[in-house]
């Protein structure tokens, strides 16, 4: 009688999805002609200030391991940063660890704070690693929706209706992934003031607090008594076009980060030497070059959501990231048919708006993290196959 064979795989991670970005920028590979609009990424290469720093960080001998929680000088520099846009103090050798990317950073708080069955409320839809990294942490994801009529803002009046005592806590992701959403003052306002009355941790990642057109990026780190519940996520991918470095880290009270730092330590053990010096370096002098990208990310912006919506699809204004995220529906295809066919048809990559939530659904995400001229020449061709579905 033959043996029973078992799984060769965890269950729980089999029961998650390949993330629907990566399927579409795979799609590029080896296409001629084809423009993506699909990943995340800017298209700027890392300012040359930070490459040199890297460079001469090798050259001088410094390849070795660095402390668990990052360069001192680093995590120094952090402490400053945050304080001078967040009006936060950290201490740099207790309260901030430096991480492989904001995805790390996301991942090691999730799995130090959630036992088994804890409840995390967050946006739907959202960046395509929450969900995912609730699930893995042990933890139960509750997506709230968010829509157009609002800005896809996350509402405290949905939160507080999602809140059961199950909850731990809160993750908020904004400015928003997939769809450039930012919150309002109040919206900050109302769910630091439900974080407190329930007793939640929050996670923020606010990876992309530096692109906000038109206003400022407001942290929920600024509300009172939020410091002692919030693990504050950002890094250097996005702001300072390191997205290859993976240089992230977290800001967060001392035993959240010891615990953080003990799953880093026995994973990855340090973020690779010369990156932190590129980061380090960016911090030091990167602030030019991250005004002179986010000028060009607005001029992209204003261009890509005027072309959608004259092309007819629907396309609030995005007011931070570098995304649009316009609703296809009125072109009778559903997202994901409508995102094949571009590609086939057109050579143009999007990504369905349901790989980030069932909220996303009707709607894909156009990230304008490209030259003007490709976006131009995108929204030509997106024009044309709109025109041939009527």
């Amino acid at each position: 009688m033959a043996l029973t064979r078992r799984p060769l795989t965890n269950q729980r991670v089999g029961r998650i999805p390949a993330s629907g970005i990566r399927r579409f920028f795979d799609m590029v590979s080896g296409v001629d002609g084809s423009i993506s609009l699909g990943v995340g990424e800017p298209d700027f290469v890392t300012p040359d200030r930070f490459r040199e720093a890297a460079v001469r960080s090798i050259t001088e001998g410094r390849t070795k391991y660095t402390s668990n929680y990052g360069i001192l000088e680093l995590r120094e520099a952090i402490a400053a940063h945050t304080e001078g846009h967040r009006g936060v103090r950290y201490d740099p050798k207790s309260e901030i660890l430096v991480t492989v990317g904001v995805s790390e950073a996301v991942d090691l708080a999730l799995r130090a704070t959630l036992d088994e069955g804890d409840e995390v409320v967050l946006a739907d839809p959202s960046y395509v690693a929450y969900v995912p990294g609730i699930v893995l942490a042990g933890g139960v994801p509750v997506p709230v929706a968010t829509c157009e009529e609002h800005d896809f803002r996350l509402r405290p009046i949905d939160v507080e209706r999602a809140i059961t005592p199950r909850t731990r806590a809160i993750l908020l992701g904004f400015p928003n992934n997939p769809t450039g959403a930012v919150l309002e003052p109040a919206d900050i306002e109302g769910i630091a003031r439900l974080a407190r009355k329930h007793d939640l941790l929050v996670y923020s990642d606010e990876i992309y607090d530096r692109l906000v057109y038109g206003a400022e990026h407001r942290s929920i780190l600024g509300e009172p008594g939020m410091k002692e519940r919030t693990v504050h996520l950002a890094g250097f991918s996005k702001s300072y076009a390191m997205t290859g470095w993976r240089v992230g880290y977290t800001c967060a009270p001392a035993e959240v980060v010891e615990q953080m730092m003990k799953i880093h330590q026995y994973t990855v053990m340090c973020v690779p030497t010369a990156a932190q010096y590129a980061a380090l370096e960016a911090l030091r002098a990167g602030e030019p070059e991250v005004r002179r990208m986010v000028a060009s990310y607005d001029e992209r912006r204003r261009l890509m959501w005027r072309r959608l919506n004259e092309i007819g699809l629907r396309t609030f204004e995005p007011r931070g990231a570098f995304y649009c995220f316009p609703n296809v529906t009125g072109t009778g295809l559903g997202d994901e048919e409508f995102a094949e066919r571009l590609f086939k048809e057109e050579r143009v990559v999007v990504v369905p708006g349901s790989a980030f939530g069932e909220r996303g659904r009707g709607h894909v995400r156009a990230c304008y993290a490209t030259a003007l001229p490709r976006i131009e020449e995108a929204c030509d061709r997106i024009a044309r196959f709109v025109q041939r579905l009527h």
